[in-house]
């Protein structure tokens, strides 16, 4: 059978990388989250004092240690689900803090981050057969992906959605604050000069504010199986 790029962008907090783990899980793809790369990158700026609580980026040491920085992912043995490395190290927890949540989208919109990133995430599709999610797959990363989408829903549903992971998972968690984080990263990531967030003009439009996990997968599925028909 042919592989494709699956490229799967959208706003925060949407359930993309639930959607996508799921997707790759039930085609035999790998998954990619670009996501936890910008985070992972954020939680390194974080733990050795190159971002400030006034959200002041000391961007010359950054860009002097990106080269030197490792990120990648790990199939946890048990859950069988990848999980993000920084440097060697686990970092899966600590990159879903709200402290990293409320710094992320300030370092992603760095450019040499991004090229940086970009390219990394390039090199993982060169053999295709992968599904990956984040803000400018389809436009940037991957533009010419055979499949795109693009996942929408509401501010309040992204924000309970959130709340819910991070309750679960007995994290500190506030509605307020995460709603007030998903609204202002929503406008830094559409408003950025650098690869801003905003639908492929090929992208199929997914709002899945009222719909169930199995939902949203089967449809996920049926536009895989559909573009692979056409492909044949």
């Amino acid at each position: 059978m042919k592989k494709i790029i699956i490229a799967i962008d959208g706003l925060s907090s949407c359930g993309k990388s639930t959607m996508a783990k799921q997707l790759a899980k039930n085609i035999e793809y790998i998954y990619v989250d670009t996501g936890a790369m910008y985070r992972a990158i954020t939680l390194y700026s974080i733990q050795n004092n190159l971002i400030s609580k006034g959200e002041i980026i000391n961007k010359l040491e950054l860009q002097k240690a990106l080269p030197n920085i490792s990120v990648n992912f790990k199939l946890n043995n048990h859950s069988l689900s990848p999980e993000t490395y920084l440097n060697g190290i686990n970092v899966e927890r600590k990159i879903r803090s709200m402290e990293v949540s409320n710094n992320v989208s300030h370092i992603a919109k760095l450019d040499f981050v991004r090229e940086e990133m970009v390219r990394q995430q390039q090199a993982m599709g060169v053999e295709k057969g992968i599904v990956m999610d984040g803000r400018d797959i389809g436009t940037t990363v991957f533009p010419n992906a055979e499949l795109k989408f693009f996942i929408q829903a509401s501010a309040e549903v992204r924000a309970k959605r959130r709340y819910d992971e991070l309750v679960h998972k007995k994290m500190k968690a506030d509605y307020e604050e995460i709603l007030k984080n998903l609204t202002e990263r929503d406008e830094i990531d559409k408003n950025r000069s650098i690869s801003p967030l905003r639908p492929a003009k090929d992208a199929i439009i997914l709002d899945n504010s009222n719909l169930t996990i199995e939902e949203q997968d089967l449809f996920l599925l049926k536009k895989f199986n559909e573009k692979i028909a056409s492909l044949s």
